[in-house]
């Protein structure tokens, strides 16, 4: 028998330092004492974005002034089959406090002190450690010893995620790259990842690998790196990366592009329609600079990737 789906929204409530809310069920209720993301069900005939401001003002007497639609996840409980849409609420008004009687914290990004997590979120704490820029290296445009000069002031004002992508590139040259590139990211807590290339990506200790979208539909098991990322233009596409596990997924085109002035890409509209059910962290990709950061998560995208405009 199918159970009915019970839909609900969550808050990832977000301080300007990075750390976020987590609040304890209370007493008396299922999973009683498990901490989660405040929230509730959403109530016939009510939007997702509704439904989340009235129930973090009746949780935590906030108001929520803004809001970017984030993941979609579903978990199958004992008691209930559940559809979560996450918000990430990056501005309210007011001081937390529990109307409940629940406990709450706020808790770095990564190192998290309270336990246990509900189940179905304790997957998200993995996506909140991915940072909202994803920034593809172009040394074939800029020249070696300009995009790492680059490389290090972006690093300096605070890039946390880096892709090394230069197809035109034999392994060898491509790993000592990685090797530099990962030296200097290591300096500032950030992640590197490599295109395609596992054997480079290993021996150069990146911490992960980006699939290509054709390398992505020839992959039936997760690679064994810390973080995988893969590249997508569909629907179908995104399935794929949801289906193997991967940590994250790009998007795009989105807008006209250098290298395809012709395409129109696909719009943020339709970006939106195609991410809006997705369990994957998403960003988006093609045409954008760091001033459409705020549209691409407004339409439901985690971040944006960049190739040129990472590196002005």
């Amino acid at each position: 028998m199918i159970r009915p789906t019970t839909h609900v929204v969550a808050a990832v409530i977000e301080r300007a330092d990075g750390c976020y809310l987590l609040a304890q069920r209370p007493a008396g209720k299922v999973y009683a004492g498990y901490w989660e993301f405040p929230g509730g069900k959403v109530e016939p005939g009510e939007s997702e974005h509704a439904a989340l401001v009235r129930e973090i003002r009746e949780e935590l007497d906030i108001e929520v002034r803004r809001a970017f639609p984030w993941i979609v996840r579903r978990h199958e409980y004992e008691h209930a089959s559940v559809r979560i849409r996450f918000f990430r609420v990056t501005d309210w008004v007011g001081s937390p406090r529990g109307l409940d009687g629940q406990r709450f914290e706020f808790q770095q990004v990564g190192r998290e002190s309270v336990g246990p997590m509900l189940p179905a979120n304790g997957p998200v704490l993995s996506a909140l450690r991915l940072p909202t820029r994803y920034a593809i290296s172009c040394c074939s445009i800029l020249g070696e010893a300009a995009f790492l000069d680059r490389l290090e002031i972006a690093l300096r004002t605070g890039l946390r995620m880096v892709l090394v992508r230069e197809p035109a590139f034999d392994s060898a040259v491509l790993e000592r790259l990685t090797r530099e590139v990962a030296a200097r990211c290591r300096e500032h807590d950030a992640r590197v990842l490599v295109s395609a290339d596992m054997a480079v990506a290993a021996a150069a200790g990146a911490d992960g690998v980006h699939l290509r979208a054709a390398q992505l539909a020839s992959t039936s098991v997760r690679p064994n790196f810390a973080l995988i990322g893969a590249s997508t233009h569909d629907a179908h596409e995104l399935e794929m990366a949801t289906a193997l596990g991967c940590d994250f997924a790009v998007l795009g085109p989105v807008l006209p592009t250098p290298s395809h002035p012709d395409s129109p890409g696909m719009g943020w509209d339709h970006m939106a329609h195609l991410i809006a059910e997705s369990a994957l962290p998403v960003f988006a990709l093609g045409g954008i600079a760091d001033e459409q950061l705020d549209i691409a998560r407004s339409k439901g995208a985690h971040g944006i990737a960049m190739l040129r405009a990472a590196w002005r």
